[in-house]
């Protein structure tokens, strides 16, 4: 079994883990830290301490209606992209943890579009 890094627990969510293939697990949001836990493989685990978080990348659609899924980047390891049941909450309970500055909204598809014109254009 896995030692969790946290000492106080703010929020345990149902979640799936988007880094190599679909894993179904739990978030743990605390007082160290941001976990994932796979439900049926316990080796399958990630484990983030907050000094580690550089971005949270959130994915919103609709005037922020609908969240599908948001990253965690870190300072060393890369990203790490999770859904969850409720998406707001898991938001809200990681910005208590996280500088507000540092939680961003991704590119819309639109916008990619317009910066990759831009760029072929500069070309």
């Amino acid at each position: 079994m896995v030692q969790s890094i946290n000492t106080k627990v703010d929020l345990v969510i149902d979640a799936t883990s988007h880094i190599n293939m679909t894993d179904y697990g739990q978030i743990m949001i605390g007082d160290k830290g941001f976990e994932f836990y796979n439900k049926r493989d316990s080796r399958k685990f990630i484990q983030i301490p907050w000094e580690e978080v550089d971005y949270v990348i959130a994915s919103v659609l609709f005037k922020g209606k609908w969240i599908p899924r948001y990253a965690i980047q870190t300072k060393k390891n890369g990203t790490f992209t999770f859904s969850s049941k409720d998406p707001k909450k898991v938001l809200r309970a990681t910005r208590e943890y996280v500088d507000p500055n540092r939680m961003i909204q991704s590119l819309g598809f639109f916008d990619v579009i317009k910066r990759n014109l831009k760029s072929k254009s500069k070309k």
